[in-house]
């Protein structure tokens, strides 16, 4: 191959590769599509993406190679939380469904049972 085409195939590599991580903050009402390897009765491996939706409790480490988000959600009655690393390559998709007005950076109190209904931004209080 000539070296024209080969940086040509890098560069089109690097933009495959690259994901829009968007800016995930405490207080997000967050969907996250995940990739999952399965096996199945007769050994065969399929791949499938599956989503979580919940709040985000916290974020941590910014855009750091180890940075991190907690999703919570209550399914069933029981609080369910997920740890998913940004720079996951499991991860497809970070969609946003709602941003609420928080003044903490860890939301931590949502996880023991306060019911405390977050106003969306941009919501006004009731006089």
């Amino acid at each position: 191959m000539s070296d024209e085409v080969k940086t040509e195939v890098k560069e089109k590599v690097k933009t495959e590769t690259k994901r829009a991580i968007s800016d995930v903050k405490p207080g997000m009402t967050v969907r996250v599509y995940q990739k999952i390897k399965e096996q199945n009765a007769k050994g065969e491996w399929k791949e499938r993406v599956q989503y979580f939706e919940g709040i985000v409790l916290a974020a941590k480490h910014g855009r750091e190679a180890g940075a991190s988000f907690n999703v919570y959600k209550v399914s069933d009655g029981v609080g369910v939380e997920k740890i998913f690393p940004l720079h996951s390559p499991t991860i497809t998709k970070i969609e946003i469904k709602k941003q609420a007005k928080v003044r903490r950076a860890k939301l931590y109190f949502l996880k023991r049972g306060h019911n405390k209904r977050l106003k969306l931004k941009g919501e006004k209080s009731k006089p």
